[in-house]
């Protein structure tokens, strides 16, 4: 991480405060999820940026980027992104996205194709219309405001008792990205999502979706999207959550670079 730039820049009428590893190689954006930041791509990160620039953005509403009245639906995330890369003129990126990253990535790459090289979707926000209202209804925002009362430390050791295999880095990164999640940032959360189906099937460029066997993204859903696009890779990580990416970091890493080296 010594070389990593931190950097901000503006876009879509905010400041999108953003990560990279640097160095003139193809570029890879990494999207995170809800209640994260871009540091907690550090992982993948190192194990890419051989080869990669990584850009690591914070969405709005988290880590370091600004928090604006309104504007947390998937359109507002994915013109964040469409921002950064004119912005920073990135020349066809890579996009890879996690859970609400990954929804956005789908966004991005239904709607302007033409900007990127190819999309991962690592197990996104793709939930029926029943299960966007439950989430909705539940008590997730009101648990994440208890959590920004509490203290750095308190936060983290309850992380090392959720998840004791995971490093004592992961745990902290997650933790101090936990603390800079906005209320606003819930409003993602407000049904409806965009139409997973429909953002699939328009996805006309180099494509994956990875799921693990106990995440959002069941194989089910997974073998429907693939006949709504045939083109689309899918790839599934035994003995992983939500948090694949975590969960197996391993075989989500190769993965990651098989696809990229395909492409």
């Amino acid at each position: 991480m010594a070389n990593w730039q931190t950097r901000v820049c503006e876009a879509n009428n905010i400041h999108i405060h953003y990560t990279s590893t640097g160095g003139n190689k193809p570029p890879v954006i990494l999207l995170h999820g809800l209640m994260t930041d871009g540091l907690c791509w550090t992982p993948l990160a190192r194990e890419l940026e051989k080869d990669y620039d990584v850009i690591m953005p914070d969405a709005r509403g988290h880590g370091q980027s600004s928090v604006p009245d309104v504007g947390y639906q998937y359109a507002d995330l994915a013109n964040d992104v469409i921002g950064l890369i004119n912005v920073l003129r990135l020349q066809a990126p890579m996009l890879i996205g996690h859970s609400m990253g990954g929804m956005t990535a789908a966004v991005v790459a239904a709607h302007k194709p033409n900007l990127l090289r190819g999309v991962i979707l690592a197990d996104p926000t793709f939930l029926s219309p029943q299960m966007q209202q439950t989430v909705h209804e539940s008590d997730i925002a009101d648990q994440h405001q208890q959590m920004l009362e509490k203290p750095l430390e308190e936060v983290m050791a309850a992380a090392r008792a959720r998840h004791p295999h995971r490093s004592a880095e992961l745990i902290e990164l997650y933790s101090k990205a936990r603390l800079q999640t906005s209320m606003k940032a819930f409003e993602v959360l407000t049904p409806p999502n965009p139409d997973f189906k429909q953002l699939v099937r328009k996805i006309n460029i180099p494509s994956l979706l990875v799921l693990g066997d106990k995440g959002v993204v069941t194989s089910v859903v997974a073998e429907e999207l693939q006949q709504l696009n045939p083109g689309m890779q899918i790839a599934q990580i035994a003995e992983a959550g939500h948090s694949l990416h975590i969960d197996q970091a391993a075989r989500f890493t190769a993965i990651v670079k098989h696809f990229l080296g395909a492409i």
